[in-house]
């Protein structure tokens, strides 16, 4: 199926080229080979698009063209809150993005002593569909706990512990090293429940002495340096955009 061009808008392939999808000359030919939707219809050469309100898919894959929307990676230092602003004067994640123009909110959030990857935008549709309850997207986090441990501990959260507000299990779980009396624990989850990690850890007798998230979804925390901002790549977004959109909002 096909929708009409607009007489206004801009060019389609200019859009694309202009969000980075290739060549002005290489997205004429992603038109041309039907592997452009817009607004869920195929689309034909020529037609124009308003990038403000178009919905535009490159292989099934979400392309953003708004240029008025950023996605940013942050590597959040311990003893920073998960706020834009604190009206008794703690650091907090707004005086670290100061200096961008856009204003910026966190998706979801990290405890003030908990250290890693959060994600900031000025989308709030991506961030509440993200945010939802049902989107349930999994997050993994390094955990430094007292150590040794034993390997019954992943068996039993994996299996599931209760806590004061109810069950919850790991979706993974791996000790990555131990040294000493201490050791460092990979834990995955989708729960979203507050200081989560640390009262399931603290339930099986290790409780957390650092915490870093290092991975939401498809976006990785890698070798970002602490206290800094990048970017979002266009594969982690079209990434996002594909389990956000999978998320049902009822």
């Amino acid at each position: 199926m096909s929708s009409e061009p607009s007489a206004e808008g801009i060019r389609l392939q200019k859009v694309l080229a202009a969000a980075g999808v290739g060549s002005r000359r290489a997205c004429e030919e992603l038109i041309a080979a039907g592997r452009v939707t817009v607004n869920g219809l195929a689309i034909e050469l020529g037609a124009r698009v308003d990038p403000m309100t178009a919905v535009i898919h490159v292989d099934g894959d979400r392309i953003t063209v708004r240029e008025d929307l950023v996605y940013f990676a942050l590597n959040k230092p311990r003893g920073v809150l998960s706020a834009m602003s604190d009206d008794r004067g703690r650091r907090t994640v707004g005086d670290l993005v100061k200096d961008q123009p856009e204003r910026l909110f966190h998706v979801g959030r990290l405890d003030a002593d908990s250290e890693g990857l959060l994600l900031l935008t000025n989308d709030g549709e991506l961030a509440h569909r993200l945010m939802h309850p049902s989107f349930g997207v999994l997050k993994t986090y390094l955990a430094t706990v007292p150590g040794p441990v034993p390997k019954e501990v992943g068996r039993r959260l994996k299996a599931g512990v209760v806590l004061d507000d109810g069950p919850v299990s790991v979706d993974g779980f791996h000790i990555v090293q131990t040294q000493g009396d201490r050791a460092i624990v990979e834990v995955v989850l989708h729960e979203g429940r507050k200081h989560i990690v640390r009262r399931m850890l603290a339930e099986v007798g290790h409780p957390v002495e650092r915490l870093v998230r290092t991975r939401i979804g498809p976006v990785n925390l890698g070798g970002q340096r602490v206290g800094t901002l990048r970017p979002l790549t266009r594969t982690e977004l079209a990434d996002l955009h594909r389990l956000a959109e999978s998320a049902p909002l009822g």
